[in-house]
């Protein structure tokens, strides 16, 4: 039976695209309806698309593949964009007040619009997460109400390089897949995974992914920091690597076999394992110090990059740690010892229930992000119009008809007449789906253009603000090219 309501989600990450499609339940938990994964390592490097052809036609596999399980069209999907230039940077906006006045909403919303329509060069602000607003002396996280002559508005944009979105949208629209949201995939995953205490006492969210580490840190629920490294468990595969091996086979050691704190027994041969080929083998304790070097370098670099957020002696919630290299063993220790924390620990699966089949429901925290964007879609993505098939006028019979529908049963005519006739029923179905699907499309393509053309058209009769013209001087320096890099 066809599924006619459910929300489709797809992640791009440096090692899998992975689609899900699923149905939210009255009691907040998630039933999976389809699932399908595809390599993505040879065109998705560092969470960026660098070939788009090969993205696309894997894009199209994996909703052919999710509409085969749902057995209905997909309209819509929502995807999650990161990658390695994603990070943010701190803004302030000021204004003083002829005299002083109550801080209307107009005003707030004002000083937000000031802030994101400052210009960034080669890059995008992709969301904002205001921090706090100081009026007088005070900061106030609402400072609607309050009577001041001087407001100052402190904000973090999230930002990434243009090339990422617009990379993202055109694989997209190659494939003919419509986009219901673009999600910051860090936020995703941080609302799937992290508790409001957790985000409200402070702590540091770590996904270790396939080709990037990407550190969030909240405070009294509110994102403090963001930034993404370009070390992830595939640095560490490289290195097995060069104990002349392919990366499949280096891949499957350091799962199988690998400890980022390794010790060896002195009284005891030292402990080997076997390659694939059968052809040799290789002590363990030659390849644990190869991923344990590796491992020191990225802990290192994650704990600078808490440092360097000023939050260190803030993280009451400790540290916690998803995505599929966490599972290296004794991971967690090693950033344990490395940071004094410690509590540390390994969010396998979302906090909100998921209902899968159990050789789909990987336990190690490789999904929690796919599924954030699942708990954080709100629309339909089936594609309705193919739930409502024209009328087929039917000419009135006897009954008797009934009766006898198998007098032609041996008549081979009659039963290739019938045979061409169901093929063409079909392909006229078919054909009707895909005009259903393009209308859909071209109609949203439309209503987004028109509000693109609106937007434009108000930013132009506003013209720029003097707050602008006040930071231009200050612009070079704060969005430096030593900066982008």
């Amino acid at each position: 039976m066809a599924t006619t309501e459910f929300i489709a989600a797809i992640e791009l990450g440096s090692s899998k695209i992975t689609g899900v499609a699923g149905k939210k339940n009255s009691d907040g938990s998630m039933q999976i309806l389809a699932y399908a994964q595809e390599d993505s390592s040879t065109f998705i490097r560092k969470g960026v698309i660098f070939n788009l052809d090969k993205t696309a036609q894997s894009l199209t596999s994996i909703i052919n593949r999710l509409e085969g399980e749902l057995n209905n069209s997909i309209a819509k999907v929502y995807v999650g964009i990161g990658g390695q230039s994603l990070r943010t940077v701190r803004n302030v906006v000021s204004r003083d007040l002829e005299e002083e006045a109550i801080i209307s909403e107009e005003l707030v919303n004002a000083i937000g619009d000031e802030n994101i329509a400052i210009p960034v060069v080669d890059m995008d602000i992709l969301d904002v997460a205001p921090q706090e607003y100081k009026v007088g002396n005070n900061l106030q996280a609402n400072p609607i109400g309050l009577v001041g002559t001087h407001i100052e508005g402190r904000f973090l944009n999230i930002v990434a390089r243009s090339s990422v979105r617009k990379n993202l949208e055109h694989c997209f629209q190659q494939a003919k897949i419509e986009i219901a949201d673009q999600l910051i995939t860090p936020l995703v995953t941080a609302n799937a995974v992290l508790t409001e205490s957790e985000r409200r006492s402070g702590c540091a969210l770590i996904d270790f992914g396939a080709d990037t580490t990407t550190i969030s840190i909240y405070k009294n629920n509110i994102l403090r920091f963001l930034t993404v490294l370009p070390l992830g468990g595939n640095s560490i595969t490289r290195d097995i690597c060069t104990l002349q091996m392919e990366e499949e086979e280096a891949e499957r050691l350091k799962k199988a076999y690998g400890d980022a704190l390794y010790e060896e027994d002195e009284n005891e041969e030292p402990a080997t394992c076997k390659l694939d080929d059968d052809s040799r083998t290789i002590e363990l304790g030659k390849l644990n110090n190869i991923i344990e070097a590796r491992a020191e370098e990225i802990i290192a670099n994650v704990w600078n990059q808490i440092q360097l957020s000023s939050y260190e002696d803030k993280l009451l919630a400790g540290i916690i740690m998803t995505g599929g290299a966490a599972n290296l063993k004794n991971l967690d220790e090693m950033l344990r010892r490395r940071s004094k924390i410690e509590k540390i620990r390994l969010a396998k699966l979302p906090r909100n229930t998921v209902h899968a089949s159990n050789n789909m429901l990987k336990k190690d925290s490789s999904l929690n992000t796919v599924f954030g964007l699942l708990f954080e879609g709100n629309q339909n993505c089936c594609l309705t119009e193919t739930t409502h098939k024209a009328p087929v006028t039917v000419p009135k019979a006897e009954p008797e008809i009934h009766q006898t529908v198998d007098m032609f049963e041996d008549d081979k005519e009659l039963q290739e007449q019938a045979r061409l006739a169901k093929i063409k029923k079909d392909e006229e179905e078919r054909e009707a789906r895909q005009a259903a699907r393009d209308a859909a499309k071209e109609k949203e393509r439309l209503r987004k253009l028109k509000e693109k053309e609106e937007k434009e058209k108000r930013k132009r009769e506003a013209g720029p603000s003097w707050i602008q013209r006040k930071i231009d001087s200050l612009t070079k320096e704060i969005f430096s090219d030593d900066d982008m890099k």
